[in-house]
């Protein structure tokens, strides 16, 4: 395998970072975790808006246009030779001191990795995944904004140690307040009738681009596609439950906290947003070349 690393592809071996990097040293940076389905590159261009927001919200300059990180994605796909892949885009703060100042730091470090990914085993899309809620919270907006994807995933990775100590997969976690956030790693969404329901951005939610490509889909299906406060009890009463992903894409539910949602199998909403995501990573993304 091959790495984008500073302005060059350089062996995996290789393709190592000072031990003084603001992003090793203190979560520093930003990224984007990004598909590529048969040779396109899905919502390229959304991922690399993304990431420039972050950037700019962290006051972290970018050290590449827009043009050039799409390019660079687009190379790190090809050098490597894959069709299919998950794409990692990294930029940290670069290297610093053992001080938290950024100004310390210099010159941003940027790099991609292009490989495969399998977030859940294939029986878990056909069969339901089972979810617990744990006693992490997600982050308050005011204090990390979940719009930032930083490199500091600790509040996720608390939330997903939980989860793996409890025999589970994956973890709903709530705001201070008691509502449904989202899980580790993915946003969440129910199906009520002929309403499909996620959590609003401001409980403490990202504004994920498979979410909002499946809010796209739910309206072209004619569902009543909302933003809303959801409790642990609507996700228990709901027809459907499912989460979305970059990784995960969509992933069915079938039991939360030891209740079994609608008839405990996907569901035919689910499984019409799955079928109707996976034919637009056919048409929507850039041409790797």
């Amino acid at each position: 395998m091959k790495v984008y690393l500073n302005g060059k592809f350089v062996e995996q071996r290789q393709a190592v970072v000072s031990v003084f990097d603001h992003g090793l040293l203190y979560g520093d940076g930003v990224f984007e975790g990004i598909r590529a389905y048969n040779g396109l590159i899905f919502k390229l261009r959304e991922h690399v808006d993304r990431l420039f927001e972050s950037a700019h919200t962290i006051m972290l300059k970018m050290p590449m246009s827009k043009p050039a990180l799409v390019d660079v994605v687009k190379q790190s796909v090809r050098v490597n030779k894959l069709r299919d892949a998950y794409i990692r885009l990294v930029v940290t703060r670069g290297v610093g001191d053992l001080g938290l100042d950024p100004r310390k730091c210099k010159a941003p470090t940027v790099f991609v990795i292009a490989d495969k990914i399998e977030l859940y085993p294939k029986k878990l899309y056909d069969q339901g995944l089972q979810l617990i809620t744990v006693a992490t919270q997600r982050n308050v907006p005011e204090a990390l904004n979940p719009q930032i994807k930083s490199l500091n995933y600790l509040n996720n990775i608390l939330g997903k140690i939980e989860a793996i100590n409890a025999g589970y997969e994956e973890a709903i976690m709530l705001s201070p307040s008691g509502y449904v956030t989202e899980c580790t790693g993915e946003n969440i969404f129910i199906v009520k009738g002929r309403k499909l329901l996620t959590p609003p951005p401001y409980v403490g939610v990202l504004r994920g681009i498979t979410r909002q490509t499946v809010m796209d889909l739910g309206m072209k299906l004619r569902l009543d596609v909302r933003e809303d406060l959801l409790t642990r009890h609507d996700l228990f009463n709901a027809d459907e439950v499912f989460l979305t992903g970059t990784a995960a894409e969509i992933v069915p539910v079938v039991k939360i906290d030891g209740r079994t949602i609608g008839g405990g199998a996907p569901g035919p909403v689910t499984k019409s947003l799955r079928q109707a995501f996976q034919q637009v990573t056919k048409t929507e993304g850039i041409r790797v070349g």
